[in-house]
């Protein structure tokens, strides 16, 4: 299992009926939207880790998806258009994509592109994806958080928000960035969601009673992750 989310964005429902199982079958959880409308409201609330995306969309331009997403959000999106002029891709790209795939397409090939999207974007970052406390063990990449060995079972938006402060242990991490981060730009002032998921967090990562406290608040302004 990778343990990431991908969203679809293709309005053939053929291509949705092959894509979805082959996917989850390799071990991604599928989001799937047929509109450049439902495609951005997706990713908002979504978070997406990877963003698969057809151009020819019933409601709007692939490119202009594009254009919307990349004035907030970062994700790396892959273009799978039957669109092959060049002019297209490079306008694709220019916009902010990561990667273009021709229709028809193999799903090894779609699936070694994801692994390089994903890799690319993990190393672009600049931020670690593992977090080492004691007993406590966090891999981002490896969706997988165990202590003294033994894995801690979390819900997958627990999971993202461990995620957002495991990628910047030790730095201060603002209640709106986590909030866009792991719930999407429509959801940056429900504060008090993110203090119930915070206190839930915290209280499966304190598994004995002498264990110390991962998640510090900082008052007013958000959360971090203590770093060694």
């Amino acid at each position: 299992m990778t343990g990431h989310r991908v969203l679809i964005v293709d309005d053939e429902p053929q291509i949705l009926r092959f894509l979805k199982p082959s996917l989850v079958a390799a071990g991604y959880e599928v989001v799937a939207a047929a509109t450049g409308g439902e495609a951005l409201k997706a990713a908002a609330t979504r978070a997406p880790d990877v963003i698969v995306l057809d151009l020819g969309l019933p409601d709007m331009d692939g490119k202009d998806v594009i254009r919307e997403l990349r004035t907030w959000c970062k994700t790396p999106i892959l273009v799978l258009s039957a669109r092959d002029r060049e002019a297209e891709k490079i306008a694709a790209l220019d916009l902010g994509a990561d990667d273009y795939i021709n229709k028809p397409f193999g799903i090894g090939e779609l699936t070694a592109r994801l692994r390089t999207a994903l890799r690319h974007a993990a190393q672009a970052s600049g931020e670690q994806s593992r977090f080492q406390s004691g007993a406590l063990e966090i891999d981002v990449l490896a969706h997988s958080v165990t202590w003294a060995g033994v894995p801690l079972k979390l819900t997958p938006k627990e999971f993202d928000l461990l995620a957002v402060l495991v990628r910047n242990a030790g730095r201060v991490v603002t209640h709106r960035q986590i909030l866009t981060a792991v719930w999407g730009p429509a959801h940056t002032e429900d504060l008090q969601y993110l203090r119930v998921f915070i206190g839930q967090l915290r209280q499966k990562l304190r598994t004995t009673s002498g264990a110390p406290e991962f998640i510090l608040t900082e008052p007013g302004i958000g959360y971090r992750l203590a770093a060694e």
